[in-house]
């Protein structure tokens, strides 16, 4: 049996997308993947860093397109971020996001995720190190990350070590502490140009990790936001902090250093009708700034969710191919030759609605039958259409109440 064959069936049973998924099923939607590529190509090839939106039905591949590109990009030697956005990591508050990142970043050849190792291989002077420190204390908006780097590359305390390690992956260390430890290793004290603020510097980090991730080698740094269309869950203010926010990443030539990077944003296809418009984010935004400047960023984030490209259904020719392939991958990991033509899969798995993940989940109950009993009776796959969110039935205070008299 092919064990790999086996670890993609098992992840398209269970309709949750996954790297594996992304890597094996990649031909759908070439002319989206083809300009993709193109971007990529540009990355890796001039450094030049640009970023996209994308749009899409619930269920129509968003995440499985985000798994197909990070594929792509480690192939092409490219550290990969990927992440959703939620609750935890809130796009207004850029200190929350990039220590969610840090947790989901991963290099080339690596499994894990993380860029510790590469830190401790790099000595006080090896050229890496030099450069890195000349760039955090002359190219950002703050120097702290200077003497933060400075001090990691020179203390010889392991717990101190640990406080800056963590530092450099989003837990902030205190400044305080930060000025003891300096002080301690090379008897002078922490002048910082401009006083750090985890609400308004936390760009540098990204800045600093570009640059870092440039040095050691590699061709770029993609990174990709899934689950996008959560902004509209923030209040007004907080939503405008967040398009201002994505405006550093969508073109980051403009409006920030981040240096050979690709940036991707996924989000629901109603955003513009369900957000945008209906909670008047142009009216909002005129309100708020003033400034033509202050709100120009602001402006070419939304016209850009606006005109972004949106994953459309896939035709009946695309569906057979994918369902295809499905069926060799079921042959291949449980070692059998499934003996039936992909259209009657196909019509298995018509009247489980619209959405293709869970025609994708009955072809594979059909197959599974197939492969046990010889025939398959019914699919039971429940036909999953959009989200729905419902208010619990909590009782009233009053009904928990009890009377006494």
């Amino acid at each position: 049996m092919d064990f790999e064959a086996q670890r993609v069936i098992e992840a398209l049973r269970s309709g949750v997308s996954s790297r594996a998924v992304g890597h094996y099923f990649s031909s759908a939607r070439p002319e989206l993947m083809e300009q993709i590529s193109c971007k990529l190509d540009r990355v890796r090839d001039i450094g030049e860093s640009s970023g996209m939106v994308v749009s899409g039905k619930y269920g129509e591949g968003k995440t499985h397109l985000l798994n197909t590109v990070f594929n792509l990009a480690h192939s092409n030697n490219m550290v990969v971020s990927l992440l959703s956005l939620s609750k935890e990591t809130p796009f207004d508050k850029l200190y929350l996001t990039y220590q969610k990142l840090v947790s989901s970043t991963y290099l080339p050849g690596r499994l894990q995720p993380g860029f510790q190792h590469v830190l401790q291989d790099i000595t006080t002077n090896n050229p890496i190190a030099q450069d890195l420190l000349s760039f955090t204390s002359k190219h950002l908006e703050t120097d702290k990350l200077f003497y933060v780097l400075r001090s990691y590359l020179n203390v010889d305390d392991p717990d101190e070590k640990y406080l800056l390690m963590s530092d450099l992956e989003g837990d902030f260390i205190n400044s305080t502490l930060l000025r003891q430890i300096y002080k301690r290793i090379f008897a002078q004290p922490v002048r910082f140009a401009v006083p750090f603020s985890k609400m308004r510097h936390s760009m540098d980090y990204f800045h600093m990790l570009s640059h870092l991730f440039k040095l050691l080698g590699f061709n770029g740094w993609v990174i990709m936001f899934d689950e996008t269309e959560l902004l509209g869950r923030l209040g007004k203010k907080a939503r405008l902090t967040a398009y201002n926010n994505m405006a550093s990443f969508l073109f980051p030539e403009r409006y920030s250093r981040l240096e050979s990077t690709f940036a991707m944003f996924a989000l629901g296809a109603s955003y513009r009708e369900d957000v945008i418009e209906a909670k008047h984010d142009f009216e909002n935004l005129t309100t708020a700034y003033v400034d033509s400047a202050q709100r120009e960023p602001i402006e070419k984030v939304l016209n850009h969710i606006i005109t972004a490209p949106q994953l459309e259904p896939l035709n009946q020719d695309e569906i057979l191919a994918v369902l295809q392939q499905v069926q060799t991958f079921h042959g291949r990991a449980y070692d059998w030759k499934p003996d039936l033509d992909v259209r009657e899969v196909l019509k298995a798995s018509e009247n489980r609605g619209y959405l293709l993940r869970t025609r994708i989940r009955a072809a594979v109950e059909l197959l599974d039958q197939l492969y046990q009993y010889g025939q398959a009776g019914d699919i039971r796959i429940n036909d999953l259409g959009e989200p729905q969110y419902q208010e619990e039935d909590i009782p009233s205070l009053d009904e928990c109440i009890v009377d006494e008299n």
